[in-house]
């Protein structure tokens, strides 16, 4: 982007700059002997146009909203609508997420994200006796159709986006979800939202399993079928670099590793008989916004300029929404403190503003007091008027790309693709997403025990945690469950699976017993099954029977 001959006497004057300063530069004593991001790129104390002396402005930035994307999925971004403001909610009844909700909805949040409990998230009723204990605790119990329908009474599923955090069993969830919004009066191209269902990052760090890979391959592949054909506003798939994120790996990881499980995605589905560009519209990614800012505003425009390039040149789509990563980013609860937990509200501000100055679509904040339990109230309120703070008052969202053009961030952003293509060339080597599951796993174990290290030897400071500590008071106000939330659950349930037709239900399991055994899509038996309030247990133990279950093998 500059000729050579200026770029010759810039890197000449650097050199005479450095030089000169080389005497009396000083560096903190924590960073020792260099600078470098969390992904352990080398920081150069200043750039210079040098710095992208390869890069040509047509390939490798172009205008927003074309490829290849890096500056933006839309032409204008959020000069013409702000991103969607989603916090995250979810625990306890259906009645209490309900009224959470709506509390959220009152205060100005434009989508609805929805945590499930452990026993939703492995496909168990409350009243199985793994579930003891754990019912409505990191998020909400839903059993059947009967609870989908109190968990949104009084929000009406076509006019609100619903985002919900589920994967083994998603299929069954959308299911209800569309039988819910059918009983509200809503067709299913009337509604729109996401569903997470991406598995293989289960296997790879989070652990919410059920099925093998390869028939949980086959149920995406149905989900992302039945929604081409009827739900065409759904998006079938969050495929999620947060719990990677979250599990320790760096930035450049996170790139790869999301992409990576993407790619084996649509290989199944085009290997299902999908064409690429029936399905690939309505794939969404969800990301970290972690503590290193300026690596964080990279690390996005480099995913979103590389999956731009995946699509295009290795499975040839044609269609712009085809090759356009549309992401939702949730900040990072792994960089909360229980220490001084206050201050997790500028980490969370901060974390946002990148989310922002990348580009994201969608966005959570975490709640200061997250740390600690479930967030209260008060505590959701505040991370929610942090969004409004960045979107309406502070000025970042009146530009397209305002850090674009940046030396140092496109010279991040180059070093974070290039690092990611070398990271997925690897995996491809190793077979696909699926079979190097335990590399990226060690890769990701590694990571975290550096970034860990760094903590203890107080080489990275952590505020309160290894440096500017003080004596705090109990912290007062946090959200409990309370204990009789399972017993009430069970309760309800039992009255439930009393009152419907147990013939109805024996000859539905038996359909998607036989569907399971067949080659056909599941998708409009778990819908019809639902409808008749067959649980979400009942469905998933029929799986369970035809296919098996997942062991997942240690690594260390």
């Amino acid at each position: 982007m500059f000729i050579k001959d200026e770029l010759d006497q810039i890197a000449a004057a650097k050199e005479t700059w450095a030089a000169k300063l080389a005497a009396t530069t000083k560096k903190r004593p924590e960073r020792e002997a260099k600078f470098a991001t969390d992904s352990g790129f080398e920081i150069d104390t200043v750039y210079t146009p040098n710095n992208l002396a390869g890069m040509g402005y047509e390939q490798d930035l172009g205008l927003p909203g074309e490829f290849p994307y890096t500056r933006g999925v839309q032409p204008n971004m959020y000069r013409g609508r702000l991103w969607t403001m989603r916090q995250y909610a979810g625990f306890g009844s259906a009645e209490e997420t309900n009224q959470r909700f709506r509390y959220l909805l009152e205060q100005g949040q434009t989508g609805l994200s929805c945590a499930f409990d452990l026993p939703t998230q492995i496909g168990y009723d409350s009243d199985h006796p793994l579930a003891r204990g754990e019912i409505g605790k990191v998020g909400v119990a839903i059993d059947s159709l009967a609870d989908m329908e109190t968990l949104f009474d009084q929000i009406p599923l076509g006019k609100v986006s619903t985002s919900m955090t589920i994967n083994a069993p998603a299929g069954v969830l959308l299911a209800m979800y569309i039988a819910c919004a059918e009983k509200q009066g809503f067709t299913k191209a009337q509604i729109n939202g996401t569903i997470q269902n991406d598995v293989i990052k289960e296997y790879i760090c989070r652990g919410t399993y059920i099925l093998p890979p390869e028939p949980s391959m086959r149920l995406i592949s149905n989900i992302f079928e039945y929604c081409s054909k009827e739900v065409p506003t759904w998006n079938t798939i969050s495929i999620s670099g947060y719990h990677i994120r979250e599990a320790g790996a760096t930035a450049a990881q996170e790139i790869a590793f999301t992409l990576a499980d993407g790619i084996a995605y649509v290989d199944a589905a085009i290997k299902a008989g999908l064409n690429v560009d029936d399905f690939a519209p309505r794939l969404s990614f969800f990301f970290n916004a972690h503590l290193n800012f300026l690596e964080e505003v990279a690390k996005f425009r480099a995913a979103r300029r590389l999956w731009a390039r995946i699509m295009k040149e290795r499975f040839g789509a044609k269609s712009a929404k085809s090759m356009s990563l549309r992401f939702h980013t949730q900040t990072a609860g792994v960089s909360l403190t229980a220490q001084q937990p206050m201050v997790n509200i500028m980490r969370t501000a901060y974390e946002a503003l990148s989310a922002v100055l990348g580009g994201t679509q969608s966005l959570h904040t975490n709640s200061y007091d997250e740390a600690l339990a479930l967030p209260s109230n008060e505590s959701v309120m505040i991370a929610l008027r942090t969004q409004q703070i960045i979107g309406y008052e502070i000025g970042v969202c009146d530009v397209v790309d305002p850090m674009g053009g940046s030396y140092y961030i496109e010279s991040l952003t180059n070093a974070l693709e290039e690092k990611a293509v070398d990271y997925i060339g690897k995996i491809d080597a190793l077979g696909g997403a699926v079979k190097a599951i335990d590399y990226m796993q060690k890769e990701i174990h590694n990571a975290a025990y550096q970034y860990q290290l760094a903590i203890d030897n107080k080489k990275k400071t952590v505020v309160g945690v290894n440096k500017f500590q003080m004596e705090e008071k109990p912290v007062e106000g946090l959200l409990r469950v309370d204990l009789s939330v399972g017993e009430r659950q069970v309760a309800k349930l039992a009255k439930m699976k009393a009152e419907r037709d147990q013939a109805k239900v024996a000859a539905l399991l038996q359909t998607v017993r036989e569907a399971a055994q067949s080659d056909a899509n599941l998708m409009p038996v778990f819908v019809d099954a639902v409808k008749e309030y067959v649980t979400l247990g009942e469905i998933c133990g029929v799986l369970r029977d035809v296919f098996g279950e997942y062991k997942q093998q240690i690594v260390f």
